[in-house]
């Protein structure tokens, strides 16, 4: 009887520490796999605004003196009636130099078939708008239509789409800055995975 509880006690160690053995690996790769998913994330936004600033170079100081400002990446399908995409991004609160990831999704109907890919900017004049961004999310109506268009501050902000009061948004196509705004029916939520 002491044999066989002694048998049985060496297999459940044994079990416990192969799970052990195999567990610590995967969770390390998982935390390495984060951390690559935020520097791609980090690398994508500079790559935006340098692509931002040689199409709108006022945009560079408009950004440098703003609030806060986000930086998307969208990738988009269309097929027939429905549609969708989906794109990650990260927020820069230039007050506390946080930096939040954040996630989009993409909701389309009416017809049609294609592919789109463009990248989002948004600058925010206001501290609280960037706080509410990164806290509440943002929800782009199916209905939202803005144009780009010069404000009262002498052009700085050519190339931008108003979309609130004191909230600015650029969308680059790989021809450069959109003029009319395509992303539409898209929700902006924290990524709980990477904060």
């Amino acid at each position: 009887m002491k044999a066989q509880k002694c048998f049985f006690m060496a297999i459940a160690l044994g079990l416990v520490l192969t799970l052990t053995v195999t567990a610590v690996p995967l969770w390390a790769s998982d935390k390495k796999g984060i951390e690559q998913e935020k520097t791609d994330i980090r690398k994508m936004a500079k790559d935006t605004l340098s692509r931002l600033y040689k199409f709108q170079p006022s945009a560079k100081k408009v950004i440098s003196k703003s609030a806060g400002y986000a930086v998307f990446s969208n990738f988009g399908m269309k097929i027939l009636f429905a549609g969708g995409g989906s794109g990650k991004g990260i927020v820069f609160d230039n007050k506390t130099k946080n930096q939040t990831f954040m996630k989009m999704v993409e909701i389309q109907a009416g017809l049609g078939l294609g592919v789109k890919k463009f990248k989002l900017v948004w600058v925010f004049e206001n501290y609280k708008d960037v706080d509410a961004f990164v806290k509440s999310g943002w929800e782009l109506g199916g209905q939202t239509s803005a144009a780009a268009k010069l404000n009262d501050q002498g052009g700085a902000l050519a190339g931008a789409m108003s979309v609130s009061p004191g909230i600015w948004l650029y969308q680059l196509t790989d021809d450069g800055l959109a003029l009319e705004l395509t992303a539409k029916g898209t929700k902006y939520y924290k990524d709980d995975d990477l904060n």
